[in-house]
């Protein structure tokens, strides 16, 4: 596995503190097994409204990860996480309050040693 692309709903950039549609911005990261490289800070607008949504964030936010396999969230609804899916995207909450870094380093370390296929 060369790298993957992953995108961190998180409200400092500290950890993964962040539900999915509560995020107004994802931290952008490449991960390796050599390491973590942030790339860049993505701003979208949240699209949950409590008890409803706005359905054009939600097509913004998936455009803006677009190029991510993964999204690591505090939190993610079945809704939102299968429009992930569909895109090849996977939401992973295994993390929550967690720090990045060592979670990012975590996740590629048990990807790679379950030899998964990720769509890159």
């Amino acid at each position: 596995m060369n790298s993957l692309r992953i995108a961190v709903a998180s409200k400092e950039g500290i950890a993964i503190d962040e539900h999915f549609g509560h995020a107004k911005k994802f931290y952008i990261y490449d991960v390796s097994m050599s390491g973590h490289r942030f790339i860049e800070e993505r701003q979208v607008k949240n699209y949950c409204l409590g008890g409803s949504s706005d359905k054009n964030a939600m097509v913004d936010i998936l455009e803006t990860i677009k190029d991510c396999s993964v999204v690591f969230v505090a939190k993610i609804g079945d809704g939102p996480a299968d429009k992930l899916n569909a895109r090849g995207i996977q939401a992973v909450v295994e993390y929550t309050w967690e720090e990045i870094g060592p979670s990012l380093m975590d996740y590629i370390r048990a990807v790679s040693d379950k030899n998964e296929t990720v769509h890159m």
